[in-house]
């Protein structure tokens, strides 16, 4: 499964990202804790250059936690420095604030100023959202919601500059494309949903079978049999009494994205082998 996409607005927000560059003090880079890495921006450095920089893993709640622990570690020891948040409840977001806090010792004559970045529908709006304590920014769970600049100020210590979600060009793995397809970071309508949940139910088989039971009511089994197995047990029907399996598996990737089967990671730190070294190397679906 081949999935690109860089429509041109992407081409855009990175020469934004350059041009206000030296407007602010920090860049905040928004990553999905499940796949910090594969929604991590690989030409970061490249785009912000020396800027003092902080990964947030956003969705932690939605995580595997021993593994978001794993990644934690991952990045320090890579010198990134990087904290694991659900920007939904503010309690959460006291690390951040005491990280900013150090940047503000070398900003006292001003504001602090952050700029956000990410790729799409990793949680940038919530964040600001949240930050700001009133709905500063549109929030919604689908990619490309925010198309242009936005600052905004949180109050007389700090000020927050949103851009549009990025991607690049093209993947180089293509499992890093399949894992933000399963997230939610690419357009809806570029994905073949019913592939995407073979993959996706092939790795809960291996790596957490009990969600599919608890949520599915499903034993092991392939594949295939789990999704029309959904079709049946929630009444997913088309003319004729035929199973719907477009909708168990758009029901699956939506529930998944939920965090309804539970708290589930895509990827752990060096990952050499397993599950989506086999992916890249053969056709499985």
């Amino acid at each position: 499964m081949d999935i690109q996409w860089y429509p041109g607005h992407m081409a855009k927000t990175k020469k934004m990202i350059k041009d206000n560059l030296k407007l602010v003090d920090v860049v905040l880079e928004l990553t999905d804790a499940r796949a910090p890495l594969s929604t991590h921006l690989p030409d970061i450095n490249s785009l912000i250059g020396n800027k003092n920089s902080i990964m947030i893993m956003n969705k932690a709640d939605l995580a595997d936690k021993k593994i978001t622990d794993m990644w934690l570690k991952y990045f320090k020891k890579q010198g990134i420095k990087a904290i694991a948040v659900n920007s939904l409840k503010k309690s959460e977001l006291k690390n951040l604030y005491n990280l900013l806090g150090n940047v503000k010792k070398k900003t006292v004559l001003r504001s602090t100023r952050c700029m956000i970045i990410g790729i799409p529908n990793v949680g940038k709006s919530s964040l600001i959202n949240q930050m700001a304590g009133r709905k500063s920014a549109r929030t919604a769970d689908i990619p490309g919601v925010t198309r242009n600049k936005m600052w905004l100020k949180v109050d007389d210590n700090l000020e927050l500059l949103d851009t549009p979600g990025i991607l690049w060009p093209k993947f180089e793995d293509k499992t890093t494309g399949i894992k933000l397809a399963i997230l939610g970071s690419i357009k809806q309508e570029l994905l073949d949903f019913e592939k995407l949940s073979l993959i996706l139910i092939k790795y809960l088989l291996v790596n957490y079978p009990q969600a599919l039971k608890d949520r599915y009511g499903v034993d092991s089994s392939t594949p295939a049999e789990i999704l029309e197995k959904i079709a049946q047990n929630r009444g997913f029907l088309v003319e004729g009494g035929v199973f719907d399996i477009n909708r168990s598996a758009k029901t699956l990737i939506n529930e998944f994205r939920q965090g309804k089967l539970g708290r589930i990671s895509l990827e752990k730190p060096e990952e050499k082998e397993g599950f989506w070294l086999e992916i890249a190397n053969q056709d499985i679906v």
